[in-house]
Formats: structure tokens, sequence, C-alpha cells
């Protein structure tokens, strides 16, 4: 069985034909999937793998289901802020390894143990940051689309992106801002 095929089955095993948060999935990591291939392209120096790059993005966030979000299909037990580690858990289970990485790591523009702590949040404590090229691109384009219905269409402008992490300090905004310096549409080589 090829990885595409795997990656399908995986989300066949948990998001059933019909099922709301199936679409939710699948519209935004095809958008998400998009923008990180573009992102990548513009930093061919840095010899980003983009099949891995694709495979993550339609990855990331397959623990959603997982959440209590119903405002996007889901009906799980957990917070919000958990569908990372717990997507992680789900693809290290099936020796995806390297695609786990990327779903712990692309909440937010990552969390580290320090903010895990500080602001009691119910994750391993543990840092949850973009390491790799191919973890921190598709975290970037990650925060250009919403899940929420209505919103999940468009990509966001970059102000929106800047106003939306803004509520989570500077350095989150910092992090963004370099990111968008390096695979935004005026950044790269």
């Amino acid at each position: 069985m090829t990885l595409p095929d795997i990656i399908t089955g995986i989300i066949n095993d948990y998001y059933p034909a019909g099922a709301p948060a199936r679409d939710v999935l699948l519209r935004h990591s095809e958008m998400v999937a998009k923008k990180a291939l573009q992102s990548a392209r513009r930093v061919p120096h840095l010899h980003p793998d983009l099949d891995f790059i694709e495979q993550a993005a339609k990855l990331h966030d397959i623990g959603i289901f997982y959440a209590r979000a119903p405002e996007i299909g889901c009906f799980g037990d957990y917070p919000y802020v958990c569908h990372g580690y717990l997507g992680r858990q789900l693809l290290e289970d099936r020796g995806l390894f390297r695609h786990a990485l990327v779903c712990e790591r692309h909440v937010g523009v990552g969390l580290s143990l320090e903010e895990i702590q500080k602001y009691h949040l119910p994750l391993p404590h543990r840092d949850m940051v973009p390491v790799s090229l191919e973890e921190q691109i598709v975290c970037y384009a990650d925060k250009f689309f919403s899940k929420k219905p209505g919103k999940d269409q468009s990509e966001w402008p970059v102000e929106m992106v800047i106003k939306s992490l803004e509520k989570f300090g500077p350095q989150k905004v910092a992090r963004f801002k370099e990111w968008l310096a390096l695979f935004g549409e005026t950044g790269g080589e």
C-alpha cells in the first residue's frame, strides 16, 4: 500500500463519509496543503520535502474529532487545544512518526513547555514548537485558514492572521512574521 493510500485510509477510519467533520477536515487540509506547497516552493534553496509537506498538511488536523468543537462537527471529550497532541498519538500508533510531530507542533505557532505550564494548558509537559522546515511551513500555511463554517472558504489576509495571533502575545506575532518574511509571497530567495 502506498503512503497516499495509507493517509486516505486513516482519514476514512476516523471521518466516515457524510460526517460534517470529514468535510471540514478535507476542505481545510486541502487549502493548507496548497498554501504550504506554494510557500515551500519559494524556498527551494532550503530543500523542503514537498511530498512530505503535502502529506503532513493533509494529516495535521487528524485529531480534531477528539475535541469538543460542535461548530465544526466534532463531539469529542477534549478541549480543542488537545487535538494536536492527540493527532500525534494517533499517527504514531500508525507508524507515521514524522507526520505525527507536525500534528503536535502546528497548534497556534507552536507552544513551549513554559507556556503550557504558565497557562495550565491540558497538554503533556513538553515543547510543542515547530522545529523542522516542513513543520514550520505547514504551521505557517495553517494560520491562513479557518475551519469554522462560513469562514473556511477563503484565505485570510496577513493582517487578519496577525490580529488573530495578537491575543497570544507579541512573541507569537514575531514568530509568524519571521515565517512571513521567509515563506511569504515576497519572502524566500
